[in-house]
């Protein structure tokens, strides 16, 4: 249908009961873009409708050269919904009535550069899609469609063409987008090549402007890497590019209180996804694999192989099949570990503030108070050497009382007013007066990850209701799944996409035969092959994608 046909159902409805606005849902050509309505509310106080625009190749403009990769794609489409989100900011609550009328609204992006749902550019075509909300006007109950022409027909075109077209941007910022994306590629490469798990460019700006922003902190201490530490990049488009390089193995950060240590581990471990341009952390780089781990006291595990750290327990409970729903620190902290072994993690983010004190380390005099074969955890740091040895996991972990993690580090940094100093060889010799006391002697473990997810009964006719929760967690009809210890969770539409992997996985891949691997291994190329079209059809508008790792870890915490 044409736009013409779209404006003369709004005529004929106008001043009807709401329910009328259902007959506009539908298609309609509006001649350099198509018109969507796929959802109608079902009253004025209800959850926005929801549209989307596509606007044809032809007349988007933008050059196959800005989308040629993947991740060059990724950042433009980025880039784009930021602009149509600023335009739509422009018009909304212009249009009156009840409710949420006239409310105008689409994803709004952090500081991160996501995949999301909500903007789509067709590879083969150069189309542009993006999906946006539009609270449909109405005084009471009573349809007024003259309000809903004004947004569709006077404010939609003006959105649309000042961020959806080519011309609406500067072609040096367009390519300023697709050269970021490059560097960031080949910084992803080097890390590989030169067995590094981070890169930290000089320049950097890693500390937030607050607990609840992740906006730069203005007049920071730009971060610069120690002259021992230092890697020097010839990027693609940038050139060269100094910064600090982590290399695989043991990093100890060490240092004074509020000196920057945790400021440094936090942007690790959001160095796994790309940030945009003016966050202070654009060329910030981590291992895309590198999992934050910590101590999570109350959650459940189930079926977990956690031998490895926990055995003998005075309950006689078999620790190579852990079953808790109560968890304490330790063999939260344990799960937590073998769970991202299992998940593919190459690199373990580790902050002594947030982990179970016994599970990191037991000292001399209590190992002499009560002796090894009374204590049923074998503390990280006599498997953190095996980890990286034998199963080829680095380790990150930031120290601000223990010394003991000394004789085990490959590379000890000292933060002293947020810049890093190499220590290694002072805190070696230091460490040299405390022989460091443990089990050198225990068996390499493998952990055991065969375990089998139990058919879900759920009936496929059944209505499934999810809901999110920012990013603490989400809810599937009456289930609440908990997330909100997963520090690299960023993005409520991350948490989104996870409560629909999770009905996904149930009724397709949980079928009592298949190990939760391979489940998880099968929805990941599915998603891979159809992208969110695997979470279905015109419903996917507000999702982002996560990691693998953090599937793993919400599949790990679901306790049924």
């Amino acid at each position: 249908m044409t736009s013409n046909d779209l404006r003369d159902i709004l005529k004929r409805i106008d001043h009807k009961g709401y329910p009328a606005y259902k007959d506009t849902r539908g298609s309609y050509d509006f001649g350099d873009y198509i018109l969507n309505i796929d959802h109608v509310q079902g009253d004025p106080f209800a959850s926005p409708s929801k549209l989307s625009v596509k606007v044809k190749g032809s007349a988007a403009g933008f050059s196959p050269e800005l989308y040629a990769t993947a991740s060059r794609k990724v950042s433009l489409e980025d880039n784009l919904l930021r602009s149509f989100g600023r335009q739509l900011k422009d018009f909304a609550g212009r249009a009156s009535g009840s409710g949420k009328s006239g409310s105008l609204s689409v994803s709004r992006p952090g500081q991160e550069v996501l995949k999301r749902s909500a903007v789509s550019i067709d590879s083969s075509d150069g189309s542009v899609q993006v999906r946006f909300q539009v609270g449909f006007p109405a005084h009471g109950r009573t349809v007024t469609s003259y309000e809903l022409i004004k947004i569709l027909f006077d404010y939609l075109p003006i959105c649309v063409e000042k961020s959806l077209y080519a011309k609406a941007h500067r072609p040096d910022r367009l390519r300023a987008l697709a050269e970021l994306a490059d560097d960031r590629d080949y910084i992803r490469g080097e890390l590989k090549k030169r067995g590094l798990v981070a890169f930290v460019a000089d320049g950097s700006v890693l500390p937030r402007r607050s607990g609840v922003s992740q906006l730069p902190m203005q007049e920071a201490v730009c971060f610069k890497a120690p002259e021992e530490l230092a890697v020097t990049l010839t990027l693609p488009h940038k050139g060269e590019l100094r910064g600090m390089g982590l290399r695989r193995g043991i990093t100890l950060i060490v240092g004074g209180g509020y000196h920057g240590k945790s400021t440094l581990l936090s942007a690790l471990e959001l160095g796994v996804y790309d940030h945009i341009a003016g966050d202070g952390r654009e060329y910030v780089i981590t291992d895309d694999t590198a999992v934050k781990l910590r101590a999570e006291d109350g959650r459940s595990v189930r079926g977990t192989d956690i031998s490895m750290f926990i055995r003998n327990l005075p309950s006689k409970k078999d620790t190579k099949h852990f079953f808790t729903e109560d968890a304490s620190g330790s063999t939260s902290q344990a799960a937590n570990t073998v769970e991202a072994i299992e998940a593919g993690a190459s690199c373990f983010l580790i902050d002594e503030d947030t982990s179970a004190t016994n599970f990191m380390i037991r000292d001399e005099l209590m190992q002499k108070v009560v002796s090894r074969d009374e204590e049923p955890i074998i503390p990280f740091i006599d498997r953190v050497t095996e980890l990286y040895e034998h199963h080829g996991i680095s380790t990150v972990l930031v120290a601000g009382s223990s010394g003991s993690y000394f004789h085990k580090a490959d590379t000890v940094i000292q933060m002293k007013e947020y810049y890093p100093h190499d220590i290694t060889a002072a805190a070696k010799r230091e460490a040299a007066n405390y022989p460091l006391k443990g089990d050198d002697l225990l068996p390499v473990a493998t952990p055991d990850f065969h375990r089998i997810p139990e058919k879900f009964g759920s009936n496929k006719d059944d209505r499934v209701k999810t809901k999110s929760f920012g990013t603490d967690g989400f809810s599937v009809n009456h289930e609440n799944v908990e997330l909100r210890y997963i520090e690299q969770l960023v993005d409520d539409e991350q948490v989104q996409a996870l409560a629909k992997i999770l009905v996904i996985m149930r009724e397709r891949y949980f079928d009592g035969r298949r190990t939760l691997g391979e489940c998880v291994e099968l929805l990941c190329k599915e998603v891979e092959d159809k992208g969110f079209a695997a979470f279905g059809g015109a419903s996917a508008d507000n999702l982002a994608m996560p990691r693998k790792q953090e599937i793993y870890a919400m599949l790990n915490r679901v306790r049924k």
